[in-house]
């Protein structure tokens, strides 16, 4: 090596030097690329719970029919237990026929 006005020991410590920080920007380079890469899997879950919040806004826009049927089957059930009383009565025999006193 030409005589460069140092001493052989602060050229090695001068390549450690450069060779260190090498080390830490391909760890920083590393650590971004990781980062980088988390973010992207983090965006795309995050577009997939949005797409959910949107499908259940649609699949809840007709709760309001929920009472309407609620009393609809209410209907439905209480019109089955007058038939269900009617062909018990009909079927066994029980009750008084119209017309037809005891």
């Amino acid at each position: 090596m030409p005589n460069s006005g140092y001493a052989p020991e602060e050229i090695v410590y001068w390549w450690v030097a450069i060779g260190v920080g090498t080390v830490v920007v391909l760890v920083v380079i590393l650590l971004l690329s990781m980062l980088v890469s988390l973010v992207k899997v983090i965006d795309r879950g995050v577009v997939d719970v949005r797409n959910t919040l949107r499908a259940i806004t649609g699949n809840t826009a007709n709760t309001t029919l929920i009472t309407q049927t609620g009393d609809r089957v209410d209907a439905v059930l209480a019109e089955g237990l007058q038939h269900h009383l009617f062909l018990g009565r009909a079927l066994t025999g029980a009750g008084t026929p119209i017309g037809k006193e005891q």
